[in-house]
């Protein structure tokens, strides 16, 4: 639930209490801990509804807007090869760059990850492959000579012996 739907249920049970809903009940008809009622209660007898108003956000406020935000997505989304990086790795650096690029605000690579996970993203590591790689040369090689050496090496299997058993020794 937002911020907006929690304050909306509280002031719900204000409504409750003013009618001289007990606190359990308000509890059971909001679906709600009878502590949390038993809480609410409290506040709008000593304040009122004032009391259940939603709070203002505590501790530091946000560095970057919802619209900056959505800016750092949409630059992060047309990938590093915009920005002049050769390859197309997001590391936490580049990351800080397009923020710094985007918005004007520049932060520390230790925190970036953050605004990331805000966005949805995650971290990930990409598979490494020689460029030189040759995907149809591996394919082939798969498909014609591996089982060849798959079935040589089935003698070979520890126990085993590629020898003609002649029973127990």
């Amino acid at each position: 639930m937002d911020r907006g739907a929690l304050e909306q249920r509280r002031l719900r049970a204000a409504r409750l209490f003013a009618k001289g809903v007990r606190p359990a009940e308000v509890a059971r008809q909001l679906g709600v801990s009878r502590q949390s009622a038993t809480a609410w209660h409290q506040a709008w007898k000593e304040e009122g509804v004032r009391g259940l108003r939603q709070a203002e956000r505590t501790g530091r406020p946000p560095r970057l807007t919802d619209q900056e935000l959505k800016d750092v997505q949409r630059a992060l989304l047309k990938g590093p090869a915009a920005y002049g990086w050769k390859t197309e790795l997001w590391t936490l650096e580049r990351v800080a760059t397009v923020i710094a690029i985007t918005t004007g605000i520049r932060y520390h690579i230790g925190h970036v990850w953050r605004i990331l996970r805000q966005l949805g993203w995650s971290w990930q590591k990409p598979a490494r492959r020689a460029s030189e790689r040759d995907e149809e040369a591996i394919a082939s090689w798969v498909r014609e000579e591996w089982p060849e050496i798959k079935n040589s090496l089935a003698g070979s299997r520890p126990g085993s012996s590629s020898r003609t058993k002649a029973g127990p020794r």
